[in-house]
């Protein structure tokens, strides 16, 4: 069986590499689908290329609302680039772009398929049970200065992140926000919509993306307001936070919600699969 699947792994990867090649030819008006990596680097709990496309034009139309031409972006958990890809347009009116990541090799990836000199990737050297499980263990603060970045995006990290990590990032993103600044973080949250999603599960047709249990029922390690799932090998593979959780984290960073998207993870018409909250900072 392994055989078989590592065998159509390969002639897909071998069509996906002629596909890009030809598509990227008739690019007409999003240029920056042209920095979509090929099969292999796709990754981040997404690869398939109309995905990433997706994704892409979901957060491009986020960063764009939350920020103006030559602002300063930094991206927490920028894994292979899909919202390096996204910031493309304002990179290129006169913006910058910081990418940090605690896997090495993605970073080294990062800068070599981003070639403008406005990019910059920064290998964070802690650990991950998930993603980093070989680095140091205690966090470490951002090499990056107070009050820098107009935005800070940050997709499917605090999904990673037990409530210590959680709390001490979501610390080091109010630090570096500037004061009118807004902070684009999708969570997996348990509020009133997951609850009626609960409720209402066993009705629920079961395709491609609900049919996996997104129930969190299991306290991550000893946290009684950040929860993950019973099939998780690690908490951190996939960890939400309840309304307590979430008004305890933003009260203790100085940030509040400025806009909330509810995910489609609980059966709700949103947006993007997880939810995402835009913050800012408090009386900003």
């Amino acid at each position: 069986m392994n055989r078989i699947i590592k065998f159509k792994e390969s002639i897909f990867e071998k069509i996906d590499r002629l596909f890009i090649r030809i598509d990227k030819g008739h690019l007409r008006r999003t240029s920056s689908l042209k920095l979509i990596p090929a099969f292999q680097m796709r990754r981040g709990g997404k690869v398939s290329y109309a995905e990433w496309a997706y994704v892409i034009g979901i957060f491009h139309t986020l960063i764009d609302q939350n920020s103006s031409p030559k602002c300063q972006i930094l991206d927490v958990g920028c894994g292979t680039g899909l919202l390096g890809i996204a910031a493309y347009n304002r990179v290129m009116s006169g913006g910058s772009y910081t990418g940090i990541n605690v896997n090495e090799k993605d970073v080294e990836f990062c800068r070599s398929n981003f070639k403008n000199g406005e990019y910059d990737f920064i290998h964070l050297d802690t650990y991950n049970a998930t993603y980093a499980n070989n680095q140091q263990k205690q966090p470490i603060p951002w090499n990056l200065s107070n009050q820098s970045y107009d935005v800070i995006t940050a997709l499917s990290v605090w999904t990673h992140f037990n409530e210590n990590d959680a709390r001490y990032y979501l610390n080091e993103a109010s630090r570096v926000l500037k004061g009118e600044g807004r902070a684009i973080i999708s969570f997996f949250i348990l509020d009133k919509y997951y609850d009626t999603f609960l409720k209402n599960k066993s009705a629920i047709p079961q395709h491609n993306a609900l049919s996996f249990d997104w129930t969190f029922n299991a306290d991550a390690y000893d946290s009684c307001n950040w929860k993950t799932t019973k099939w998780a090998l690690s908490p951190e593979d996939a960890i939400a936070i309840n309304e307590d959780g979430l008004n305890s984290l933003l009260q203790e960073s100085g940030l509040e919600i400025d806009g909330n998207y509810p995910g489609t993870w609980k059966n709700y018409p949103g947006l993007y699969f997880q939810d995402i909250l835009i913050l800012k900072r408090k009386n900003a």
